[in-house]
C-alpha cells in the first residue's frame, strides 16, 4: 500500500515537473516572439507617422516683392598696352659710316631736329666730282656751239654735247639729294623708343638707325586692346571710353575709339581696337599696361531681383518662385549679370511679377503659403 502511494507521488511530481518545463519553454518563446515583433510594430508605427507628416502639408511663410526694372548700359571692358598713333624706323638713304647719333632711347625731340648723321668725307668727294663733271660738259658745249656756228660741227654733234651736259647736271642733283639724306631729321614731334645703331658702325642704305614714336601736343598716345568679334561689331569709331594706367593709378583718362582693325590678329585670335588718350600733362611710356571701359551708346532694360530669390542657379540659368492666386509657380530665368546682392535678369520675368524673396528653398508648387510682410 505504501509503495503505491509513493509511486503515485512520484507520478504527480513528474507531471508537475513536466508542466513546469512546458510553461517555461512557452514563456521563452513568447519573449522571443515579442522581441522580434516589437521592432516590426515600432517600424510600422514610425512609417505611419512619417507618412502622416508627408501627407500633411505645412504652411510656409514667405515674403514677396515686385520685380524691379533698371536701364543698364552694356560697357565693354578690355586691357592693352600704350603706344602712339604713328611709329617709324628712321634710316639713311645711302650707306656709310655713322658719325653722330644725337639722341638716346627715351629722348623727346621736336620736328626738324637733327637726330643722326653719316661721315661726309666720301659724300663731299662725290659732290665735288659731279661738280667738276658738270663744268667740263659746260665747256664742251660752249666749244661745240661755237664750232656749229662756224659750220665745223654738225647739229647732231652739238645735240650730243648738250645731252652730255644735261646728264652731268642730273647726276649732280642725284648726288646732292643723297647727301641731304645722309643726315636724319625728325619729321614730327616724338621720342626715341629704340636706338638700333651706334656711332662708328658702317650701315647700308635703308638700314634702321632709330625706332621712334611720333607725338603731337601729347594727343597721339593710344591704348591698343583686343576685343571679341561680338564686342568689335558693337564698337563704333568716336565712341567714348575711360582708361586707367598702371603707371598713373590715381588718374582716370578720357579716350575715344580711334581705329578698328578689319582683320583678326592670328596670334591672339582677337580684333585690335585703338583708343586715343587725352593725356593733358602726363606722358606715359610706350608699353605701359592699361585698362579700358568703353561706354555703350544705348541702354538695355533689365529686370532686377534680390539674390536670395534665386534657386538652382547653374551658370546663367536659374529658377525663381512666382506668386499667382495664392499659389507659387516655378519659373526659369536667364541671368544677365550679378552686382553685389542684385541679380539682373535677361529673360523669363515681367515687371508685374511677384517674386518670392524668402524661404524659397522650402517651397514646391504644391506648397501652402502664407504671405507675410
Amino acid at each position: 500500500m505504501k509503495s503505491k502511494i509513493n509511486a503515485s507521488v512520484r507520478l504527480s511530481d513528474a507531471g508537475h515537473e513536466h508542466k513546469k518545463k512546458y510553461f517555461t519553454l512557452v514563456s521563452k518563446k513568447s519573449i522571443v516572439i515579442c522581441l522580434f515583433a516589437f521592432p516590426v510594430f515600432y517600424a510600422c508605427k514610425e512609417e505611419k507617422k512619417e507618412h502622416n507628416q508627408f501627407e500633411t502639408a505645412d504652411i510656409v511663410s514667405i515674403k514677396t516683392a515686385p520685380a524691379g526694372s533698371l536701364a543698364v548700359t552694356s560697357n565693354i571692358s578690355a586691357s592693352g598696352l600704350v603706344t602712339t598713333e604713328n611709329t617709324a624706323n628712321y634710316s639713311f638713304k645711302i650707306g656709310g659710316l655713322v658719325k653722330h647719333i644725337y639722341v638716346e632711347e627715351g629722348h623727346f625731340f621736336k620736328k626738324g631736329q637733327l637726330l643722326a648723321a653719316l661721315d661726309e668725307t666720301e659724300i663731299s668727294a662725290g659732290l665735288n666730282q659731279t661738280d667738276l663733271n658738270v663744268k667740263k660738259y659746260e665747256r664742251d658745249y660752249t666749244r661745240a656751239n661755237n664750232l656749229y656756228k662756224d659750220s665745223v660741227y654738225t647739229l647732231e654733234q652739238l645735240q650730243n654735247t648738250k645731252t652730255g651736259l644735261d646728264i652731268a647736271r642730273k647726276q649732280k642733283d642725284a648726288v646732292a639729294f643723297n647727301a641731304r639724306y645722309a643726315k636724319i631729321y625728325a619729321a614730327a614731334d616724338g621720342f626715341v623708343s629704340q636706338k638700333i645703331a651706334n656711332e662708328g658702325e658702317v650701315v647700308g642704305p635703308g638700314s634702321p638707325i632709330l625706332a621712334i614714336n611720333e607725338t603731337s601736343h601729347n594727343n597721339n598716345y593710344l591704348l591698343k586692346i583686343g576685343l571679341t568679334d561680338k564686342e568689335w561689331a558693337s564698337v563704333k569709331i568716336g565712341q567714348k571710353a575711360s582708361v586707367t594706367l598702371d603707371g598713373y593709378p590715381d588718374q582716370n583718362f578720357d579716350a575715344v575709339v580711334f581705329r578698328k582693325s578689319q582683320s583678326a590678329d592670328a596670334a591672339l585670335g582677337s580684333f585690335k581696337v585703338e583708343l586715343k588718350l587725352e593725356m593733358k600733362n602726363s606722358k606715359p611710356a610706350v608699353g605701359m599696361f592699361g585698362k579700358a571701359e568703353i561706354h555703350a551708346n544705348t541702354a538695355q532694360d533689365l529686370i532686377t531681383i534680390p539674390y536670395d530669390a534665386l534657386i538652382e542657379a547653374d551658370g546663367n540659368k536659374a529658377f525663381v518662385f512666382l506668386v499667382e492666386n495664392n499659389k507659387v509657380r516655378r519659373q526659369p530665368v536667364t541671368i544677365y549679370k550679378f552686382e553685389n546682392k542684385i541679380v539682373y535678369i535677361k529673360d523669363g520675368l515681367e515687371k508685374t511679377d511677384q517674386i518670392v524673396i524668402s524661404n524659397s528653398a522650402y517651397l514646391n508648387e504644391e506648397s501652402k503659403i502664407k504671405i507675410i510682410k
